[in-house]
């Protein structure tokens, strides 16, 4: 039999018996569909997370204080020997490779202006922010470099809070207050959005010097190193551990490379695609059993059709592909209706909910369309293995 005639038969059978087709398809479909949609959100919230991690660049180290068993964040809560100070800092940003160092320490605080007042998140920073964070005033400066001079009362608002504070009105040289404390306004960041839930718009810098003091605060949270691009980070960690171990004389803090966690959460971002998709590939299991029972019927039914192919000649051999053809034909076809409803439904969803990301992983979806054309093939073969070995007599007696 030809393969124009083999195309032809399958053609028809499944056009005979619509209902049962559009069945069958429905169940592959469906299956696709739900690959498609799942590993679509999981691959979105992917790349948004690692996104967000990256947003401030890629070749940063945070020293944190206490020693953590694990990869990962400080709560910087952990009780250690000794704080993690402003001297440490500057012993870091001395090492080689080091080109910019951020000391941090964070608190909540009342902003007020006037009349206005808005609890917002404070940051006590270093004024090498804008290099290191990649984040840059959009009106005025950042705080000044007061070369080992007591700081000045300088403060720098986030975009969303000098919208609060001060509306359509300039910033620049107003006077706030923070937690009680007199400040002057000298710069206003341009908006970054949020990070992980956390608005850094509705937020206010202030020198580091001056948040410790304000939070009555012995040790920094955090260090964050900038180091030279085409360095290693290990080697970079490596001398940063040193010089901290020389300076504390033990272990009591934490050095996490972005890449360690960069490693990290994308295994665990890999791991959660995987499940999805996985949860998608129950429901072509489904569709494939929905398969394996219509073809099996379809067997029952088309005896007579069978008996006389045979009894004209054609083989066994031949027959079998048939059947075959036709389960996979109908996989197929279900394939692709889902690969359709499944992108529709992705372009859908971030149509309707802009803040949940999604992105087609093509790689999921030729493997999802691989997997339902073996799915068609595998539930075809006992059905076809059936028709094959029918008697030609026998079926036409049945007729």
């Amino acid at each position: 039999m030809r393969a124009r005639d083999t195309l032809r038969f399958v053609a028809r059978a499944i056009g005979a018996y619509r209902v049962r087709s559009l069945l069958t398809l429905t169940g592959i479909a469906i299956g696709i569909a739900a690959v498609v949609l799942l590993t679509a959100i999981g691959e979105g919230v992917h790349r948004f997370v690692l996104g967000e991690f990256t947003q401030f660049g890629t070749n940063l180290i945070a020293v944190t204080p206490g020693k953590a068993s694990t990869l990962g964040m400080s709560g910087a809560v952990i009780s250690n020997v000794r704080p993690l100070g402003l001297d440490d800092a500057r012993a870091l940003g001395r090492l080689p490779g080091i080109e910019a160092v951020v000391p941090v320490v964070q608190g909540n605080a009342a902003v007020e202006a006037g009349a206005r007042s808005r609890r917002s998140s404070i940051f006590g920073v270093g004024p090498q922010v804008p290099r290191v964070w990649r984040m840059r005033p959009a009106q005025g400066r950042f705080l000044p470099d007061d070369q080992g001079a007591p700081p000045r009362a300088f403060a720098v608002l986030g975009a969303k809070l000098k919208q609060e504070l001060f509306g359509a009105d300039t910033a620049l040289g107003q006077r706030i207050r923070i937690g009680g404390e007199p400040y002057r306004v000298v710069g206003v960041m341009e908006p970054k959005g949020q990070m992980l839930g956390f608005d850094l718009d509705d937020s206010v810098h202030i020198p580091v010097e001056r948040a410790l003091a304000l939070f009555n605060r012995e040790s920094l949270m955090e260090i964050d190193l900038l180091y030279r691009p085409g360095r290693d980070s290990g080697q970079v960690a490596k001398g940063a551990r040193a010089t901290l171990l020389a300076r504390h004389g033990t272990e009591d803090f934490t050095i996490t490379t972005q890449d360690q966690m960069l490693e990290v959460l994308g295994a665990v971002l890999d791991v959660l695609t995987l499940a999805v998709g996985a949860l998608g590939g129950v429901s072509l299991a489904v569709g494939g059993i929905g398969i394996l029972t219509i073809m099996t019927i379809a067997v029952r039914e088309r005896r007579h059709e069978i008996g006389l192919l045979r009894a004209l000649g054609a083989a066994r051999l031949e027959i079998l592909w048939l059947f075959l053809a036709e389960a996979v034909v109908l996989a197929a076809l279900g394939g692709l209706a889902g690969l359709v409803i499944g992108t529709g439904g992705a372009w859908l969803i971030h149509l309707i909910v802009p803040a949940l990301p999604t992105r087609i992983s093509w790689d999921y979806v030729a493997l999802a369309q691989i997997t339902a054309a073996l799915i068609g093939l595998a539930a075809g073969v006992l059905p076809a293995l059936s028709a094959a070995s029918l008697d030609p007599v026998t079926a036409l007696r049945d007729e």
